[in-house]
């Protein structure tokens, strides 16, 4: 199964990763109204970086399992940051949906192609082991 794990484990990972950052992307979507919200985003190739190499991060407690939940409020062990500020809102939200659409739907995608190729995989596994 170590094989196995091994060869499934980059999108396995991806998945997870992307299917945080779309939850932290839907948050921003819904508090668009919500005075004084802050937009946040996590730089998604420092989290798969970690994620991948699954090292400590300092604050965060070591993992020795894929299914413990992350530390609440990370994805895969990164903080969100906060988005830049482009256009100044009088009730100090900084949510651009335009922003946050393109970056949803960009995630959306990515998570659907991680997807796909991981079924693709499963698929190849499969008939390599059927007579």
């Amino acid at each position: 199964m170590t094989k196995l794990d091994d060869y499934l484990r980059f999108h396995e990972t991806a998945l997870s990763v992307r299917g945080q950052r779309q939850q932290l992307l839907a948050s921003n979507i819904a508090n668009a109204d919500t005075p004084n919200y802050k937009a946040r985003d996590v730089d998604f190739n420092a989290a798969m970086n970690l994620a991948l190499q699954k090292t400590a991060n300092p604050g965060v407690m070591a993992k020795s399992d894929q299914a413990h939940m992350n530390t609440k409020g990370t994805v895969a062990g990164v903080v969100p940051g906060y988005r830049t500020e482009s256009q100044g809102n009088v009730d100090g939200n900084t949510v651009d949906m335009d922003v946050e659409r393109n970056a949803f739907t960009d995630n959306a995608l990515r998570y659907e192609a991680s997807l796909t190729m991981i079924n693709m995989q499963i698929k190849g596994i499969l008939a390599a082991i059927q007579p």
